[in-house]
């Protein structure tokens, strides 16, 4: 009986063809081709105790039992991971459907054009919300967002400021914990220094190159800001934006954040994407992609990936950021709750949520 009859179904070559491509190279078997092409002191003296294989339909069923020993908990953390609700027809049509899960880039734009819409109809979705005139086609997550923001001001400094070796950036204490993490990490390689300390002691002096506000903070208060005058970003919560003044309309460079609160699964941590929005200024220095609609030949309109002056297609010297994939799935389903909901039900929910944490927020000695 053979147990693992994934065997017969594999694309690869068969008996025949490795006996005749060892023929070829000149040894009698594929023991004898490894022990001349791998350093012995690089190898293991054994074989890896891994079992025996599986086929398809016990792996299922091993992972099944696996999965069941999982309990599921209401989480009341918050901190940018929130219960969502993701809508039947995007789980079964988006997130669980190969044709959009098994996709990666889309550089063949002319095979595309589907994804390139649904990717700009999420950027569409950002630039309303946070009243930007550009977003990009996402991020890794929010942390990295926060982190890139802050590259994108080190590298906007005047010449005044490089030359007077300004290097703070300054971070409010109610951001996110663990996008204060990743800034404090990626500064460290750049000698930047970051300072965290409550927004009140920020004096917009010239020691700062930016700033780095949560709206709303970690304990929920939204705090008006419309005095500061350094290159501000802001990490905002995309559903807040429904219902209070968005970051753009109050002098925001950018404004960024997490998409999970737009349907996406808490899928134990992550992955969520992140959004990235920004003014016409920042444009060729703004990381990930931009999606763009352009004309084909025949004159007619068509989507394609507009700008990546900081992708891996050009010289790593030249690239203004380190980021060169984003979270294309998790972004288009963003963009499909949006479309699903309509403008009238995003504000339902956001007003649905508000009056849910009024309650929660009550003191305790009331």
């Amino acid at each position: 009986m053979i147990r693992n009859n994934f065997i017969k179904r594999h694309n690869g070559p068969t008996a025949s063809d490795a006996e005749k491509m060892l023929k070829v190279i000149g040894v009698a078997s594929q023991e004898q081709l490894v022990d001349e092409i791998i350093a012995p002191e690089i190898r293991l003296p054994k074989d890896l105790n891994i079992g025996e294989g599986m086929n398809e339909y016990e792996v299922i069923s091993h992972l099944k039992a696996i999965g069941a020993k999982n309990k599921q908990f209401r989480t009341y953390i918050g901190l940018g991971y929130y219960n969502t609700i993701t809508p039947g027809v995007i789980m079964r049509n988006i997130l669980e459907n190969p044709g959009w899960y098994t996709s990666y880039t889309p550089y063949q734009a002319e095979i595309s054009q589907g994804r390139l819409e649904a990717l700009l109809n999420f950027q569409t979705v950002i630039s309303e919300l946070t009243a930007m005139p550009l977003a990009n086609a996402s991020l890794l997550d929010e942390g990295t967002a926060a982190a890139e923001a802050m590259l994108m001001f080190w590298h906007s400094r005047s010449r005044a400021q490089v030359k007077a070796g300004v290097k703070k950036f300054f971070v409010a204490d109610d951001v996110f914990p663990q996008s204060i993490e990743v800034i404090k990490t990626r500064a460290h390689f750049q000698g930047i220094e970051v300072e965290v300390a409550p927004v009140e002691k920020f004096d917009c002096s010239e020691q700062y190159f930016g700033i780095l506000l949560q709206c709303p903070g970690q304990f929920g208060e939204i705090v008006d800001n419309r005095a500061k005058v350094a290159q501000v970003a802001v990490a905002a919560d995309l559903l807040s934006l429904t219902l209070i003044t968005p970051p753009g309309e109050w002098g925001a460079d950018v404004v960024l954040g997490s998409n999970q609160r737009f349907g996406l699964p808490m899928g134990f941590g992550g992955p969520h994407a992140g959004y990235f929005a920004t003014t016409e200024a920042y444009k060729r220095d703004m990381p990930g992609r931009i999606i763009g609609i352009s004309v084909d030949a025949l004159g007619n309109p068509a989507y394609r990936l507009a700008l990546q002056t900081r992708e891996q297609h050009i010289k790593r010297e030249r690239a203004t950021s380190n980021i060169c994939t984003a979270q294309a799935l998790l972004a288009i389903m963003s963009g499909f709750y949006a479309l699903y909901h309509g403008p009238e039900g995003l504000i339902e929910i956001a007003h649905h949520i508000n009056c849910l944490a009024g309650p929660l927020n009550w003191p305790s000695s009331a």
